[in-house]
């Protein structure tokens, strides 16, 4: 019995807690970027008057400016020509449409993304 116990406090709890908190951080992350792409499909719904967010189909999001803005494509069921691009701001929850706008090419053009 007295041979298990430093087993048990040197490898076996510290290894449990490990996990237990690499699993709460990767959770977490995973919930948030889930959350995220749901504000997204929101403030699309709402700029393309869509009654349900479900509808908009988002492709290739791409993180920039350290996370404070989302690039991406979007399609709705009514879209002819496919998918289009969008700009998000996570910080303002703003949504830019416009890829001649400055936003938009200040965050998503292939200079700022290279």
């Amino acid at each position: 019995m007295r041979k298990n116990r430093p087993f048990i406090l040197l490898v076996a709890i510290p290894l449990t807690a490990i996990l237990i908190l690499g699993g709460l951080i990767f959770g977490s992350q995973a919930m948030s970027d889930q959350k995220q792409e749901g504000d997204i499909q929101r403030a699309l719904a709402t700029a393309t008057s869509l009654e349900t967010p479900g509808d908009v189909e988002l492709q290739y999001l791409q993180s920039v400016n350290y996370g404070y803005g989302v690039c991406g494509l979007y399609k709705t069921p009514s879209a002819e020509k496919g998918f289009a691009p969008f700009f998000y701001d996570t910080t303002n929850h703003d949504l830019v449409l416009d890829i001649n706008s400055r936003r938009y090419k200040s965050n998503c053009a292939l200079g700022s993304l290279c």
